[in-house]
């Protein structure tokens, strides 16, 4: 085969989730339906957030620009996915498996960030209620979320360029229904020992620098929720931030427990599972998490809807 960007190999072959045939059909009619949920709900919580002047407020910017990464993010991975269960041979040409690879950082990147920027907002307003409106001014929003994608858009460079760097000879098949690091590396046959250390340094920075502000700003806010004399006021309290936490857990968990795992533990197999939570049902669960318990997000639809009527 031709030299393609230091590799000799042209196209690649995605193994999927399983390979078992009475699985194929049930598991595609499940994902395609999450998937369509995941459009769906994702598509109606930006309309529903831009149509809507009440929810022009700093937690819905962040919310708006999460729907948006969740929905890109979701079309980067799923599409590709349930190709695996229609035919017998999914393949992505070379140039096509390092593009996903750049946005599925990217965006996954920027989720880690915007969920921290997230977890800042809340402190703010439980903690410092006086000072919200000039600490979260439009400006200073527009910095964090620039921030994220930054962030995202650095880490998916150097994911990316690292990636590039490798030579993939005879082996083509990917263990893996997306073309992840982890699985990608495992093909090389070159030297990835450079690429392993730029793994650890730049996943455990994204992973472990917004896992520490966020655990440091939920720790001052639940310093002054147990400052709060009555029960309804650390009722209310709690209640504006499980949704976050909730969403923070799923994704950084099994993220977590994906690329920073020693290389010998756990088997591809399980690595799959669990990139399932971050990749599929992080993207649908999101918009539900944060608007089925949200009564703005509830009244927001009701107007809309009405308008929509009338």
């Amino acid at each position: 085969m031709a030299l393609s960007n230091g590799s000799l190999v042209t196209e690649f072959i995605l193994l999927g989730i399983t390979e078992k045939p009475v699985l194929q059909i049930p598991l595609f009619l499940l994902f395609l339906a999450i998937y369509m949920i995941t459009t769906l709900a994702n598509l109606s919580l930006i309309i529903l957030i831009v149509l809507n002047s009440h929810l022009h407020t700093p937690m819905y910017f962040f919310l708006l620009n999460l729907s948006c990464i969740d929905l890109c993010y979701s079309a980067v991975i799923t599409p590709k996915m349930l190709m695996n269960f229609i035919v017998r041979k999914n393949l992505i040409s070379y140039m096509g498996c390092m593009s996903q690879l750049f946005f599925f950082c990217f965006f996954a990147i920027s989720e880690y960030y915007v969920l921290t920027a997230m977890a800042y907002d809340r402190y703010v307003a439980i903690c410092n209620p006086l000072l919200y409106k000039i600490s979260m001014s439009s400006k200073v929003c527009s910095y964090l979320m620039l921030g994220s994608y930054f962030m995202g858009l650095s880490g998916a460079m150097i994911h990316t360029g690292c990636m590039l760097r490798l030579t993939f000879c005879d082996k083509i098949t990917i263990n893996h229904y997306f073309c992840d690091l982890l699985p990608l590396l495992q093909l090389s046959c070159t030297s990835t020992h450079v690429n392993e250390i730029e793994l650890f340094i730049v996943a455990g920075k994204d992973i472990i620098v917004p896992t520490a502000i966020i655990f440091t700003s939920y720790g001052f806010i639940l310093s002054s929720i147990f400052q709060v004399r009555s029960s309804e006021g650390r009722s209310k309290a709690f209640s504006t931030c499980s949704s976050h936490i909730f969403a923070v857990s799923l994704f950084f968990g099994s993220s977590t427990f994906m690329y920073l795992q020693p290389s010998s533990a756990g088997s591809m197999d399980e690595g799959k599972i669990s990139s399932i939570f971050y990749t599929i049902m992080v993207p649908m669960m999101n918009p539900l998490i944060y608007s089925l318990r949200n009564k703005d997000v509830k009244v927001a639809l009701r107007k809309t809807l009405s308008r929509r009527t009338f």
